[in-house]
């Protein structure tokens, strides 16, 4: 069952049944295309992240341009892929509740595509991981972070293993700092620039439902800031 709550000023939900909503049918796309590319892998061996990831060298001479939506539906191993379709699982659950299936779905495409072109063009501006493949559905996730930062600030969150609350608002930047800093710490692969393209892709849509359906957004963000 799905609230769609922001529709037009008057803020009365409209429920609308369904047996699955469209969270559940990213996550079945992404472990579904995990599975193929775990398949391609073991015939083609690297071929098949050449095909499928994101390599800001390659973009940046015109070639495999259509990893830059591939890439959103690929993860490097079992892990990467549960810690993301967790995420997706309870926040992007949580969104398409909030403003509807249609907005969800341009949300997490659009957080998605900004954030491979922000990892391809940072890449290129600071030289760094111009060979390194980059894959996952973070950037998408993101999106949909930063616009609920944007739309239920207040609302208490628990983040990593850290048994604090935290502001949605304040939540997600952590997170976004923390990942940036176990990077560079720990030399670890993390697409920190596709995760701030999706994030501020989010915040830019979360102003916007806040601009132009004001009423709804104010009550939306009291009534989740209580919990």
């Amino acid at each position: 069952m799905s609230y769609v709550v922001i529709k037009r000023e008057n803020p009365k939900p409209k429920k609308v049944r369904r047996f699955w909503n469209l969270t559940l049918w990213l996550i079945g796309v992404n472990v579904l295309i995990f599975l193929i590319w775990a398949i391609l892998q073991y015939i083609y061996g690297d071929l098949a992240l050449y095909w499928i990831a994101l390599q800001p060298s390659a973009i940046l001479q015109g070639q495999n341009i259509w990893t830059i939506i591939t890439s959103m539906f690929m993860h490097a191993n079992v892990f990467h892929l549960f810690a993301n379709m967790a995420s997706l699982t309870f926040l992007g659950g949580f969104i398409e509740k909030i403003i509807g299936s249609k907005r969800f779905i341009l949300i997490y495409f659009l957080s998605g595509l900004i954030a491979s072109l922000f990892f391809v063009g940072l890449s290129f501006i600071f030289n760094e991981n111009l060979a390194i493949p980059a894959v996952g559905a973070s950037g998408a996730i993101f999106g949909i972070a930063g616009l609920a930062a944007i739309l239920v600030p207040k609302m208490k969150v628990y983040i990593l293993f850290i048994p604090i609350a935290m502001p949605m608002w304040f939540a997600t930047i952590f997170l976004l700092l923390i990942m940036w800093l176990a990077s560079g710490l720990f030399g670890l692969s993390i697409g920190n620039f596709a995760h701030l393209g999706g994030f501020l892709t989010g915040i830019v849509y979360g102003a916007y439902i806040r601009v132009k359906y004001k009423r709804s957004a104010k009550m939306i963000s009291a009534y989740f800031s209580r919990y």
